[in-house]
């Protein structure tokens, strides 16, 4: 399914082969990547738990975002609100609004589920483009702190700033 279409992008469900060539072009930039994470999404959404996009350009995807319209972990898990996991755009397509395409076609499926959808950002620099980029889109803090591997981490309790570590965001759709 196309969601969205411009002279610049296509926005539409991620397909089989996306997930390899996603996976090399991420090792080409320098990035740890695996083809399993891809395929996990492929698996959700085929058992009607995501909604997994790919942004399209000159015929290659080059971004992907998902939507978990009642994801049950994280700060909002179990509560009926969806989550959008796992969100990247290729670096040499970067900063020509692809990334905030694919957000809106994110929120705008969320919408269709609830009024509230959240989101895990890491919290090493890595992610800090995504950091600015949600707190302009009015995503806030939910206040429950720091998880670490999937639980909330308690006050000078261990951890690692790896992609593990992530504060939680919402936003009133």
């Amino acid at each position: 399914m196309i969601y969205f279409s411009n002279e610049q992008v296509i926005i539409r469900n991620m397909e089989q082969a996306d997930a390899q060539a996603i996976t090399d072009a991420e090792i080409e930039q320098g990035w740890e990547a695996s083809v399993d994470k891809y395929h996990k999404r492929l698996e959700d959404q085929k058992a009607g738990k995501a909604i997994a996009l790919v942004a399209e350009c000159d015929g290659r995807p080059i971004g992907y975002i998902n939507v978990y319209p009642d994801c049950s972990s994280g700060a909002f898990g179990g509560k009926g609100y969806p989550e959008i996991v796992d969100f990247g755009v290729l670096e040499k397509y970067r900063n020509r609004g692809i990334g905030s395409i694919l957000m809106d076609v994110a929120e705008e499926i969320a919408a269709q589920y609830a009024h509230i959808v959240y989101l895990g950002v890491g919290l090493h620099s890595g992610y800090g483009s995504a950091q600015r980029m949600y707190v302009k889109r009015g995503y806030i803090p939910d206040g429950s702190g720091v998880w670490y591997q999937d639980k909330i981490c308690g006050p000078y309790e261990a951890c690692q700033n790896d992609d593990d570590l992530v504060l939680y965001f919402s936003k009133k759709l």
